[in-house]
C-alpha cells in the first residue's frame, strides 16, 4: 500500500463516565487488523526499527516473518481508556503488560478492558483498576495485564478530535520491480562516465544486489580516484578508459553494438551527450523502431505503477510518432505484467478542438487503435489530467471511458508538458520515478543526479526485465 488516509475522530461521539457511574464488570473492546502500514507507522513514532518487524527479518529473530510491535497492541488499551471506558479525561497512572504470543501482519487483534476494582480513599482520591487483554482472530490471548487510572471528574459527551489526513509514502511499487529480477543473472551494463558519487555508488550497489554487472566507461584515473575517496571497492569491475564524457558515450555505445554489454546507464554527463551517441545513424543503437523514453512512477496516491511517456526524448511528436511511442510503452507495460494496458492521451481539455493540436492527435490515435494500427491496449483521449486520473472527475463531466480513472500509461502532448508533469509528481506528490529508453537495440537508463537510490535500482530492474522480457512475462 502506498498511501493511507487515517480516519478522522470528529464524527465519533465520546462520553466520559465518572467514578460513580462506573461499575465492576463493565467492559469495552476494539478490534484492529494489524497491517504492514501499522507496523511502519508505529516504528516511525517509536523509533523501533528492529528488522524483526519488517520483511527480510532479523538474523537474530526466532521468527521467519515480520512480527508486530507488542506495544502497538498495548497502545490500543490507551485508546480504549481515553475514548470508551472510562472515556475522555481519563488519566493513566499505571500499566502492566505481559506479552504471551507474537502478532503477525494480517492478524485481527481485539483489545479489551474490564473494570476489576474501584476505590475512593479517605482523602477522596479515586482509582479504577482495569484488567486488560488482547486476543487474535483465533481467540488466542497474546497480551494480558492491568491498568490503573483516575476517571474523569465530570460526565460529558463530546465529539472526538478531528485528525489531519495522513499519507504514508512507501515506494513498494518500485521495490517490487527489483524483486522480479531475482531469477535473472546480472545484466552487463556500461556505466557511461561514472565520475560522480551518485553514479559510481549506484553502480556498485546495483552490482552488490545482483542486478547489473557494471563496466565503468570513463577516465580510468578519475574513476579510481573517486572510488578511493568514497571507499568503494571497484577492483573486480572492468574499466574502459575514455578521455572525456563524449568519448565515454561513444565507447559505451560501441560496447553495446559489439554485444559486450546488454544495457547502458548514464553517469555524470548530459543526457544529450549520451543520446547523441545512441541515435547516431552510422555507429549508434538505432533499430526500425522509434526511440522514446518512459518513466515508471510510483505515486503514493495512485494504486499502481503509472507509466508516463515521452518526457525526455521526443520534443514535439506528431500523431504518427505518438503511435510508435504508445507501442513502446505498451511493450514495457506487458513486461511489467500488465496484459492490456489502458492508455490515456492527455491534453488541456477532453473535447476535440481544432485549435489545440494535441486533441486532434488524440482523435487520430483513437481511430488508429480502432483500425489496428495500435494494438494490445485500450486507448482513449483527449483527456485532461483530472479526467484521466480521477473516475469521479470524469463522471462529473459526463465522460464515458474505459480508461478514465484507471490508466496504466499517460501519453503527454509534448516533452515540456511531460517533463513538468513528472517533476510535479516527484516534488509535490513525493513520487519516485524509474526511467528507461526504448526502441534502441539495448535498454538505456537516463538516470538523474536527483534520483534516489531506489529509483536508480528500479531503473536497473527495468533494464533487466526488458533484456529478459520473454522470461519476465
Amino acid at each position: 500500500m502506498n498511501a493511507r488516509n487515517l480516519p478522522s475522530g470528529n464524527d465519533v461521539e465520546l462520553t466520559s463516565l465518572t467514578f460513580d457511574e462506573l461499575e465492576v464488570g463493565q467492559s469495552a473492546s476494539v478490534s484492529r487488523d494489524l497491517t504492514s502500514t501499522d507496523i511502519t507507522l508505529f516504528a516511525t513514532v517509536s523509533g523501533n526499527v528492529d528488522p524483526l518487524h519488517f520483511s527480510g527479518g532479523s538474523a537474530a529473530s526466532r521468527f521467519r516473518q515480520p512480527v508486530g510491535h507488542g506495544m502497538w497492541a498495548g497502545s490500543l488499551f490507551s485508546g480504549l481508556l481515553g475514548t470508551k471506558l472510562p472515556g475522555p479525561g481519563t488519566i493513566y497512572l499505571k500499566q502492566e503488560l505481559e506479552f504471551l504470543a507474537p502478532m503477525f501482519p494480517g492478524d485481527t487483534i481485539t483489545a479489551s478492558v474490564r473494570i476489576a476494582d474501584k476505590i475512593r480513599d479517605e482523602k477522596g482520591r479515586e482509582r479504577v483498576t482495569l484488567a486488560c487483554e488482547c486476543t487474535n482472530q483465533k481467540g488466542e490471548r497474546v497480551i494480558e495485564g492491568v491498568a490503573v487510572v483516575i476517571p474523569p471528574s465530570e460526565h460529558v459527551s463530546q465529539a472526538g478530535v478531528g485528525l489531519p489526513d495522513l499519507h504514508l509514502v512507501a515506494h513498494d511499487q518500485l521495490d517490487k520491480l527489483t524483486a522480479q529480477c531475482a531469477s535473472f543473472p546480472p545484466l552487463p551494463t556500461a556505466i557511461v562516465y561514472p565520475c560522480d558519487e551518485t553514479s559510481l555508488r549506484g553502480a556498485c550497489i546495483g552490482a552488490q544486489m545482483g542486478l547489473i554487472e557494471p563496466v565503468l566507461v570513463g577516465p580510468e584515473g578519475t574513476v579510481q580516484a573517486l572510488a578511493d575517496e568514497l571507499d568503494l571497492d571497484i577492483s573486480s569491475l572492468r574499466i574502459v578508459d575514455a578521455q572525456n564524457a563524449i568519448d565515454a558515450a561513444a565507447k559505451g555505445v560501441d560496447l553495446a553494438k559489439q554485444g559486450e554489454v546488454g544495457a547502458i546507464m548514464k553517469g555524470a554527463l548530459h543526457t544529450d551527450e549520451l543520446m547523441s551517441a545512441v541515435v547516431r545513424r552510422d555507429r549508434g543503437l538505432r533499430t526500425t523502431r522509434r526511440i522514446s523514453h518512459v518513466f515508471v512512477m510510483s505515486v503514493p496516491t495512485y494504486p499502481k505503477p503509472l507509466l508516463i511517456t515521452d518526457a525526455v526524448v521526443n520534443i514535439s511528436p506528431n500523431a504518427d510518432d505518438k503511435a510508435h511511442i504508445i507501442n513502446n510503452a505498451v511493450e514495457l507495460a506487458n513486461v511489467l505484467g500488465v496484459e492490456t494496458p489502458r492508455v490515456a492521451i492527455l491534453s488541456a481539455v477532453e473535447t476535440i478542438n481544432p485549435k489545440i493540436q494535441s486533441t486532434l492527435d488524440a482523435a487520430a490515435l483513437c481511430k488508429m487503435a480502432d483500425r489496428g494500427q495500435i494494438t494490445g491496449a485500450i486507448v482513449d483521449g483527449p483527456l485532461a489530467f483530472d479526467n484521466a486520473i480521477s473516475a469521479e472527475a470524469a463522471r462529473t463531466k459526463g465522460i464515458r471511458s474505459e480508461v478514465a480513472g484507471q490508466p496504466d500509461i499517460l501519453l503527454v502532448p509534448e516533452l515540456a508538458a511531460g517533463n513538468m508533469l513528472v517533476k510535479q509528481l516527484s516534488f509535490l506528490a513525493h513520487a519516485d520515478a524509474a526511467g528507461i529508453v526504448l526502441g534502441a537495440s539495448v535498454p538505456v537508463m537516463l538516470t538523474s543526479r536527483a534520483d534516489s537510490l531506489p529509483a536508480r535500482l528500479a531503473s536497473c530492474a527495468l533494464a533487466v526485465l526488458l533484456a529478459n522480457k520473454n522470461g519476465a512475462r
